[in-house]
């Protein structure tokens, strides 16, 4: 899975940043980078931020205000004729690099620890002209703020976008590219799959349809994890889907999922290793986190779910760490693994503060409008209602300053790199040091933190610790 900004949960209109964690919270799941709570100037709260590959998710810091101001934009129908895509172009001085996230809102079945915005749909009902079409009436109506931008990536998450039918997804990518002046030599295609719904043919079909790479949700390749997972597929399709897709798609992503009961070292680090094997350059692997609104989350509470410990959690991280320097692959955020040149360049971009266009059902995107100032959208969730509307009524909210510094703090120090100051001080319109030169200070005599030029970052070593850390800048 991929950074996707998907609305959900709590949210508050105006943001400030409050971390309030414990030291011994978890960095390892895909989850809560912060849930915002529904009160007017509370700062930000229950900020874990151990989330993986989805790090803009339902949980994350793109959510939008509930009572945020709503868009008069009318939707024109959608064009029928078949786009014919622009052709990219070199990147000009001042075009500033944009993604786009495409949220397939359903899937077969809801996994039991699943809570992002996705619903459960027969393949025989899927719209998939209908959606494809709404889609691109979207992306016209939100044309007006695409001048001067560089289509730098496009994700297609989900939900399970591999069980949209390739032409319509072609029809849309072709539409994105077509809404952009300017679209990067390098342009990333990513599609989210599932073992359970690719095969070779369909890997080549997404091929010829724009994607140039899969993010397969792989999560074990041992069948009783997979069971206890809930996921529709056993080792052996996920073996051949693998062989498939590396046989036809140049870059290949993998999820694993690690603590689920009786989970060894052992276990994970064959998983690695096998998955490497079949030719994948790229794998997120990521931390079973139990949501409250969740299947796992009820049988926690009624006490019929069995958990790992906490100190299971950090083994399990620490022997990945160890298996992907064997591999001589980077550890490039605290849940993402890349062979050289395979980092995900869509995900960098989130995490770098990077602007990001998000279409579909609950969808969210974020978009600079001028120093120290971003606008943050959410659409509508339920996937039909969203395809009937004729005017633009998604909810908004207006990032200030303080708003886009915490989320630059959050998200860059959870990457090697770290957070880049001068680029944060352009976007924010000030210093991301102001008001915390202290805190920093003590984070780097006590080697929480380590500065290299106008770059801070946090020690490999120490990102088990990395929620605290962020806590004690604030």
């Amino acid at each position: 899975m991929d950074v996707r900004p998907v609305a959900g949960g709590e949210h508050s209109l105006e943001l400030r940043i409050h971390v309030e964690v414990s030291d011994d919270a978890r960095v390892l799941g895909t989850k809560q980078v912060a849930k915002l709570h529904d009160q007017p100037r509370v700062r930000l709260q229950e900020c874990s931020l151990g989330l993986g590959e989805r790090a803009l998710g339902k949980q994350g810091v793109g959510c939008n205000a509930q009572r945020g101001e709503y868009g008069e934009y009318h939707l024109r129908p959608a064009p029928k004729a078949e786009y014919t895509s622009r052709p990219a172009r070199r990147m000009s001085s001042k075009a500033k690099e944009t993604s786009v996230y495409v949220h397939f809102p359903w899937c077969t079945r809801k996994c039991p620890y699943c809570d992002f915005a996705t619903e459960p749909i027969r393949s025989e009902a899927l719209p998939h002209d209908g959606y494809a079409d709404a889609l691109l009436r979207e992306l016209d109506a939100r044309s007006e703020d695409l001048p001067g931008r560089e289509l730098s990536s496009v994700f297609f998450g989900g939900g399970t976008p591999s069980l949209w039918d390739p032409n319509a997804l072609k029809r849309t990518l072709a539409g994105i590219r077509n809404a952009f002046e300017e679209v990067a030599e390098n342009v990333e295609v990513t599609v989210e799959c599932n073992p359970s719904s690719l095969d070779r043919e369909h890997a080549s079909l997404l091929r010829e349809a724009g994607a140039n790479r899969l993010s397969i949700g792989v999560q074990s390749l041992l069948d009783r994890h997979l069971q206890f997972l809930g996921r529709l597929h056993d080792r052996e399709r996920a073996l051949a889907t693998l062989e498939g897709a590396t046989a036809e798609m140049p870059r290949v992503s993998a999820d694993l999922m690690f603590g689920m009961p009786g989970q060894t070292c052992s276990e994970l680090g064959d998983d690695i290793a096998r998955i490497a094997e079949m030719g994948v350059r790229h794998v997120s692997a990521y931390a079973l986190t139990i949501e409250e609104k969740t299947m796992f989350g009820s049988l926690h509470r009624a006490g019929k779910l069995r958990v790992a410990p906490e100190e299971r959690y950090a083994e399990l991280f620490e022997h990945a760490e160890r298996c992907f320097t064997d591999l001589a692959w980077a550890h490039y955020e605290v849940s993402n693994y890349a062979a050289e040149g395979e980092r995900s360049r869509h995900n960098l971009h989130y995490w770098r503060g990077g602007a990001y266009c998000g279409l579909g059902a609950a969808a969210v995107g974020c978009l600079d409008r001028a120093p120290g100032r971003a606008e943050r959208w959410r659409n509508e969730a339920n996937p039909q209602r969203y395809m009937r509307r004729q005017t633009l009524d998604c909810e908004v909210e207006d990032l200030g300053p303080e708003e886009i510094i915490g989320e630059a703090w959050m998200l860059g120090l959870r990457t090697a790199e770290g957070i880049d100051l001068s680029a944060t001080e352009r976007r924010a319109g000030r210093s991301p040091r102001l008001g915390r030169e202290r805190q920093i200070e003590l984070a780097i005599e006590h080697g929480n933190l380590v500065e290299n030029g106008q770059w801070l970052r946090v020690p490999v070593e120490r990102w088990l610790k990395l929620d605290g850390i962020v806590r004690d800048l604030f």
